[in-house]
């Protein structure tokens, strides 16, 4: 089943709330003009790479709104409703459902649990659902049953300890192929795929996003660039300077479809 094959996305405009967005790390805070920049600049990524973009309106009373992918998965067959486990995340899943009430034929909701989007990988064969401290056990069970419903074979997986999401550590970026960490190399979990690590220092770059043709790669990244153009693949560099100031990477400013 085609995983990188999309012709529309959603988005949202971030909010001037988004530098208050949750952050696991000290260091600078994001500036609101460099994250609305870089915001465009990603949307244009997509348009340039085939991709239809609707861009909904900011929410301020929910500074990690922008990131979208958390609180719904999309697919031709349906849309799947999630319930973010962040606490401050938890009303983001209403906000979306007109615009893909609008979009689907389907849409479904999450029984019981937490789950995150940014857990969830689609490859060829199955879903993978990573479990997170944003995804628990229930949460997961859930999605794999709300999954199954939309006619997808789900798998619940154990990323390594630490890791805020499952793509954070690795993304799909062909049929075959999985770049990840040095960590998620040693997890195992992507036996069976040729595997691409990210170099040291690098770590970031992990979470790649391939739309169509083009394989979006967050900018500041060279030898993981380098690596990728000698494979042969065609890459945009998105700056994600800002929007990685606040825990996040180029998956999770979109649903695609």
């Amino acid at each position: 089943m085609p995983c990188h094959d999309f012709r529309h996305a959603i988005l949202r405009t971030p909010g001037r709330s988004v530098t208050a967005g949750l952050r696991a790390h000290a260091g600078p805070g994001p500036d609101y003009a460099a994250i609305a920049a870089e915001h465009a600049a990603y949307a244009g990524a997509l348009e340039a790479a085939g991709v239809a973009v609707q861009i909904l309106p900011p929410l301020e009373d929910f500074p990690d709104s922008v990131f979208v992918e958390d609180p719904a998965l999309v697919f031709p067959e349906g849309a799947i409703l999630l319930n973010p486990g962040a606490e401050t995340r938890m009303g983001e899943a209403g906000h979306l459902r007109p615009a893909l009430d609008a979009r689907f034929d389907r849409v479904l909701t999450l029984a019981e649990g937490h789950a995150d989007g940014g857990d969830v990988m689609v490859t060829p064969g199955c879903v993978l659902i990573g479990l997170s401290a944003r995804t628990d056990h229930a949460g997961a069970r859930a999605l794999a049953a709300a999954l199954a419903e939309l006619g997808r074979a789900p798998r619940i997986v154990a990323p390594p300890a630490g890791a805020l999401h499952l793509k954070t550590i690795a993304s799909l970026i062909d049929a075959e192929t999985v770049l990840t960490t040095a960590e998620g190399e040693a997890s195992g979990l992507f036996a069976g795929y040729r595997r691409i690590v990210t170099p040291e220092g690098e770590e970031a770059a992990a979470n790649a996003l391939r739309v169509n043709a083009t394989l979006l790669l967050s900018a500041g990244h060279p030898r993981t660039a380098d690596r990728l153009l000698r494979e042969g693949y065609a890459l945009d560099l998105v700056d994600t300077t800002h929007v990685a100031r606040i825990d996040a990477g180029l998956s999770c400013m979109s649903l695609r479809w």
